[in-house]
């Protein structure tokens, strides 16, 4: 069997060796060192070429090294190609490390206490406890129900919301389209988690931001492609929101005269919320490869028809 990565130098290596000492059955070639393309079967990558099954006629698995599959065009892979999703479960560490950051940064204002450090002004603002501050959490899969348990020893008010309907311990739950207003109507702080497809794509937008409480914060932890840009500029200008957190946009880097640079009320980081990680990825990885050796359903496989 041969499993071609196209990843980063370094964790190229990291792979590579991993596979070498744990199961040096599985030959491991690293782009674009690729050799007999007939003989790949297994190809995994943030973001495959176009030409993927025409270049490697014997490919059976692609699996994505991220949480999500949406930058992979889903209708350029023959359906017979499984589209595998990383479970790495140092994605969901990265994912609850960043969450807990924002959120404890926007409930405790610290967005105003750095600007008031700037003005070189000395003011205090009153102390919202964390039980009247309502969390809702956009998308309740691995990485939603892992970000909202994080949150839950703080005492926040925790909601969340998704397609279809879920039961999570100690969150009050919404589901579908009718239960979206009403979800969104007790948000003081939005946080987005959800896989981008033609069903959540743009969602972040006017619409959405007016049915939150005047004032409310967004943490977007998705996609770029969940925010309406040039609405969340409106949103802010008015007040309906009052801070944005972004790690992810819908241009990578964004242009230098992006607006979002020089925002006073929005925090950009550069699409490091969580990163796949070799040494907490490899066991999941391996594991799904011997799966697929035996014929098992394998963790983290794709439906087409939902795209994750």
């Amino acid at each position: 069997m041969t499993l071609l990565f196209k990843v980063d130098d370094a964790r190229a290596h990291d792979w590579k060796s991993l596979f070498q000492t744990h199961a040096p059955d599985i030959e491991v070639r690293l782009w674009p060192d690729i050799g007999d393309p007939a003989q790949i079967q297994f190809f995994a990558s943030w973001q495959p070429p176009a030409d993927l099954h025409v270049q490697f006629p014997n490919l059976q698995v692609v699996f994505a090294t991220s949480a999500g599959v949406d930058q992979f065009d889903l209708s350029a892979l023959p359906e017979h190609i499984e589209v595998v999703r990383m479970l790495d479960p140092g994605i969901a560490q990265g994912i609850v490390e960043y969450v807990c950051f924002a959120v404890l940064s926007l409930h405790r204002e610290i967005p105003l206490y750095l600007d008031q450090q700037r003005q070189h002004h000395w003011q205090t603002r009153p102390l919202i406890p964390a039980r009247q501050r309502r969390v809702g959490v956009m998308g309740l899969g691995n990485l939603g129900i892992a970000a909202l348990q994080s949150l839950r020893p703080f005492g926040f008010d925790l909601s969340g919301w998704a397609r279809s309907e879920k039961h999570i311990e100690g969150v009050r739950c919404f589901a579908g389209d009718q239960q979206l207003i009403p979800f969104l109507n007790q948000c003081d702080l939005l946080i987005c988690l959800l896989p981008l497809t033609a069903d959540t794509r743009g969602i972040l937008n006017a619409k959405t931001f007016a049915a939150l409480p005047h004032g409310a914060r967004l943490i977007n932890l998705g996609r770029g492609g969940h925010l309406v840009e040039s609405d969340l500029l409106d949103a802010l200008a008015t007040g309906q929101i009052e801070q944005a957190i972004l790690d992810v946009l819908n241009d990578e880097p964004p242009s230098q005269n992006h607006p979002y640079w020089d925002h006073p009320r929005i925090w950009l980081t550069p699409h490091i919320g969580a990163m796949t990680s070799p040494d907490s990825a490899f066991k999941l990885l391996l594991e799904n490869i011997r799966r697929h050796q035996r014929g098992e359903p394998m963790q983290g496989a794709i439906a087409r028809d939902v795209g994750y």
